[in-house]
């Protein structure tokens, strides 16, 4: 069984969209269905797999979803800091060593999807895994992001009023989305989301 490497650049992509791609956050997501049985070389083919990613420039966290409702389809979802690094990730060796080792155990090849942006928080999905409907995908989001907007603030009023240029209006509102932003994408949307898997994507 052949699993190919996904394409992480595109011939049609010009030089500005491909530089802005290549400074985004983005995430590889990956699927794969495993054979009824194996399930235990595959969960020791993860341990191995995911801390060795970790140690790539750029990486930011990986979220396993494991199946159930009696579908052996998992999800790897891997976040890396720019294109570029994904990309050493996804073209190194190691990968390669890895993903021809564990072909023999999924029913097809993996399939693979790269994403950039909010929507990775709330992917992946096909026919056996179902994607999180919108509603869910707004309640999510209001759940996490609504506490921030009151405690956020709050915490870094001492601040503003020490320093009076980081409380101008403007700024302050900069600096609080900012800081909103980046706990979002790197602290609590990956163990958010992973928490309540089983009801975001039933």
């Amino acid at each position: 069984m052949e699993v190919s490497s996904p394409e992480v650049t595109s011939a049609s992509t010009d030089d500005h969209e491909r530089g802005r791609m290549d400074n985004a956050i983005v995430t590889l997501v990956i699927q794969h269905h495993v054979i009824a049985g194996v399930e235990p070389q595959y969960e020791a083919w993860l341990n191995e797999i995911v801390p060795t990613a970790q140690r790539f420039a750029g990486h930011l966290g990986v979220n396993i979803i494991r199946p159930h409702g009696g579908v052996g389809v998992y999800t790897i979802v891997l976040r890396f800091d720019t294109h570029g690094h994904l990309r050493d990730w996804v073209e190194s060796d190691t990968r390669k060593r890895l993903t021809e080792q564990v072909a023999s155990l999924l029913v097809s090849g993996e399939r693979i999807e790269i994403k950039t942006g909010l929507e990775y928080w709330f992917t992946p999905a096909d026919s056996a895994q179902k994607q999180a409907k919108r509603v869910k995908q707004f309640l999510v989001t209001l759940s996490a992001i609504f506490p921030l907007t009151v405690i956020v603030p709050r915490v870094l009023r001492p601040l503003f009023e020490a320093v009076p240029v980081l409380g101008w209006p403007i700024v302050s509102n900069f600096v609080i989305a900012v800081i909103i932003v980046f706990l979002m994408v790197y602290l609590i949307m990956p163990h958010y989301t992973k928490l309540i898997s089983r009801w975001l994507f039933s």
